[in-house]
């Protein structure tokens, strides 16, 4: 699996989201969409890359971009890690790692020695009319979110 390819439409999907809706890919076409991927809530790199894209949230909407966080935590888990942090933007649950295989996200990580699948830290920007702009693999926290922002000004409105 490779997921979505750059410049075509990404395909379709649905995801549970907070604020207690579904929040479907194709109902945002006329936004850009950026969709980060983080292994877990409340952890520190991932609590992080959440409060740098909640801080430049503003700068992000005034360039009609969404930004939509995914992880396999329970809805229940990412309401609590929302509110805690005071994310402005939702966070999809995954719970059965759909989304993260039609965006091949997840990989073999190595932690203490010990083995596992899990989800690598990953950014897409999606445009407006749908279309995979730029992707970003194996991300770096510290100023990746400023960096996603000068990907959206970029492409433009």
């Amino acid at each position: 699996m490779s997921g979505p390819t750059m410049n075509r439409v990404v395909a379709d999907f649905t995801a549970e989201s907070t604020g207690d809706k579904n929040v479907r890919l194709k109902d945002l076409r006329g936004k850009n969409v950026v969709i980060y991927f983080y292994p877990k809530d409340s952890t520190p790199g991932c609590t992080l890359e959440g409060q740098d894209f909640r801080d430049l949230h503003a700068r992000f909407k005034r360039q009609n971009t969404l930004i939509l966080g995914v992880s396999k935590d329970s809805i229940e888990s990412h309401e609590k890690f929302k509110a805690k942090q005071k994310f402005s933007f939702d966070l999809l649950s995954d719970a059965d790692g759909k989304l993260c295989e039609k965006f091949d996200v997840i990989r073999e990580k190595n932690m203490y020695g010990r083995k596992f699948m899990g989800i690598e830290r990953s950014t897409f920007l999606i445009d407006v009319d749908g279309k995979l702009r730029r992707e970003w693999r194996k991300v770096k926290v510290k100023g990746h979110a400023e960096e996603v922002l000068g990907a959206v000004k970029e492409i433009g409105q």
